[in-house]
């Protein structure tokens, strides 16, 4: 630890992303990516954006992203989104680590579960946010009563990650309604592979200044080497994001992201096809492990929470390594007896299966 540090660094506990092995011939299930390339109208705009000689590097992209707001704002019109509801950062984490900044920073502590992502905590240490860790259920659900109290903000994703958990929209609504004076802030990442018709809280937005969503379309777009995500929310919400985006990087997406973004935004069809192949392989998935013997949390997400009543998880994690497939094991309170598995391709799910049939 360095003298130089200042007090802030010398306290925080950084973020630990999930491990990107350099080894090849790996069934890489632990860091929640698509299995499916992107779309391939995404690949040809920024094939096109890049041109022949890569001139338009040279210059500067949009700071507004004015194209992907437009594109954001379409995809959602019919629940009543313009482009001045949409903010647009790099990747989810940097716009949520705005919405720290700008919306969550007040006297009284933010609320959010015990179990969750854990960057809420280090953005909490980075610009010393007090919070209150909110338990969750035993079954590992969010218990919307518990966020009927005084705060200073409320942030959760939905589904939850990493139990993958599903908070149906009606007790959203309660929670935001309940809460008119603080900003209640939906991450709703893996949304896209929900099976409900209208998960996804948006169309909420229209009659709630106080809440906003993040997106990201690093999921259900297969653009996480982009990085792209966005928030729908009040027009002074994003007013305040826009301050400090502005105040922080003015170019926070490169030209390439853009292109690729709107592609991505304007493609349905490809979107469609691959989220459901998702769920359909998760819901697969979910009845080969239920007949070895796992029990697995219900998951709304591209991933499962799973643990197995006669293996340890980190013995159990070790042995999938040896066999070249990654799963993510948390050494956490209350979970370290469980797996986070990414649902991968057919054929990545039945290595898996094959594997763990080998290990038990």
């Amino acid at each position: 630890m360095s003298k130089y540090w200042s007090a802030v660094a010398r306290k925080l506990i950084p973020y630990v992303p999930g491990e990107q092995p350099k080894l090849s011939q790996l069934v890489k299930l632990n860091t929640n990516e698509n299995p499916y390339p992107p779309s391939e109208r995404a690949v040809a705009a920024i094939a096109g954006e890049l041109g022949e000689d890569g001139g338009k590097l040279r210059l500067y992209p949009d700071p507004n992203g004015d194209r992907l707001k437009a594109a954001i704002a379409s995809f959602y019109a019919a629940d009543g989104v313009s482009a001045a509801n949409v903010f647009v950062g790099n990747g989810s984490d940097e716009v949520l680590a705005h919405v720290f900044q700008a919306l969550l920073k007040h006297e009284r502590p933010i609320l959010f579960p015990d179990i969750t992502y854990s960057f809420y905590p280090v953005y909490c240490g980075l610009y010393e946010i007090e919070h209150v860790a909110v338990p969750l259920a035993d079954d590992f659900s969010i218990v919307a009563d518990d966020y009927l109290r005084p705060n200073g903000g409320i942030i959760f994703p939905n589904p939850n990650a990493p139990t993958g958990r599903l908070l149906p929209l009606a007790e959203i609504e309660r929670i935001v309604a309940s809460n008119p004076d603080s900003v209640v802030v939906i991450d709703e990442a893996y949304i896209d592979f929900a099976a409900e018709a209208v998960p996804t809280a948006i169309p909420l937005v229209a009659r709630y200044p106080n809440l906003l969503v993040v997106h990201t379309l690093s999921k259900s777009r297969s653009l996480a080497g982009l990085r792209v995500g966005f928030a729908i929310g009040d027009a002074q919400l994003i007013e305040a994001l826009e301050r400090v985006k502005n105040s922080f990087n003015s170019y926070p997406l490169d030209r390439l992201a853009i292109a690729g973004g709107v592609a991505a935004m304007n493609d349905r069809v490809h979107y469609d096809t691959t989220r459901r192949a998702v769920m359909n392989s998760r819901e697969q998935l979910t009845r080969d492990l239920h007949s070895l013997g796992f029990d697995i949390v219900p998951s709304a997400a591209n991933f499962i929470f799973v643990r197995h009543p006669q293996l340890d998880a980190a013995t159990l994690a070790s042995a999938l390594r040896e066999r070249a497939i990654i799963v993510r094991h948390f050494r956490l309170p209350r979970i370290d007896q469980y797996l986070r598995i990414t649902i991968g391709t057919d054929d990545q799910c039945t290595a898996l299966l094959s594997a763990l049939r080998e290990i038990l």
